[in-house]
């Protein structure tokens, strides 16, 4: 896999330090709340997030491709394309929940190479790019073993989540791991890349939810793939796994191939 160069982690770093005023200055505060056409919540944060993020890759890399939740796709057929996720977890952030974050990917050729999870408000990031380790605020951040499912927690966001095709590969998982636990969105990942997790499995998810997460989870020592054991690319169905440990990752994979 192609080295991701230093000037684009730094940039990753930049855009992550637009976000946290954005932010800081609506959690907790009243502001408006739309439904989008998924019935998704949307906030004047996640836009004026993404917006901020957007005019600094154009100003600094208007060569590169973006791929924003809020504002769309521009030139994502570029060699290196930014994937955004402004409030990953909007429905947290609304309910005044430290549970979302700012998610920012880098994808060179289709396959993500570096990711940032920002939680603003707790003053915690995650960077993650590949041939390196994932660290926490400058710290590196390491995975836990787990010999198996039996001895997992496992995270979801929400059972409802899953469509018919795939909650039955869901709640085969959740009948064999230890401990279940939802609704922790992109900081269930965050805390698995820090070893307080062994597996999150999720559907439906997009490019902007997943992108960042991958190269986080990999630099931390653990496994994150879709669910039929591929790498995660810009053009995966959105089925993923994330494990700690590739002896529960790899079981996990079965049992959601049952």
């Amino acid at each position: 896999m192609t080295a991701c160069p230093s000037e684009f982690v730094t940039l990753a770093g930049r855009l992550a330090d637009a976000a946290r005023p954005v932010i800081a200055r609506y959690f907790r505060s009243a502001f408006s709340i739309d439904d989008k056409a998924d019935n998704s919540p949307v906030t004047i944060a996640d836009r004026e997030v993404e917006a901020a993020m957007r005019a600094i890759i154009a100003a600094e890399q208007p060569g590169h491709g973006i791929f924003g939740e809020e504002h769309g796709r521009a030139n994502c057929d570029a060699e290196w394309v930014w994937v955004l996720d402004p409030i990953d977890g909007t429905a947290a952030f609304i309910t005044g929940m430290p549970s979302f974050g700012t998610l920012i990917s880098l994808f060179h050729h289709g396959r993500p190479v570096l990711g940032v999870i920002d939680q603003a408000v707790l003053d915690e990031r995650w960077l993650g790019v590949a041939g390196r380790p994932t660290t926490l605020n400058g710290v590196p951040a390491r995975v836990r073993p787990c010999p198996d499912l039996a001895h997992a927690y496992a995270f979801t966001t929400a059972p409802e989540l899953f469509g018919p095709d795939t909650r039955p590969g869901w709640d085969r998982v959740a009948a064999r791991v230890k401990r279940t636990r939802y609704g922790a969105d992109c900081y269930a990942y965050a805390m698995l890349a820090s070893g307080h997790v062994d597996l999150v499995v999720e559907a439906g998810l997009k490019p902007y939810d997943f992108g960042a997460l991958a190269p986080v989870i990999e630099g931390a020592g653990g496994v994150m793939t879709e669910w039929s054991g591929r790498p995660l690319t810009i053009q995966s169905d959105g089925r993923v796994c994330a494990a700690g440990d590739a002896r529960v990752h790899g079981e996990a994979l079965k049992v959601l191939g049952a």
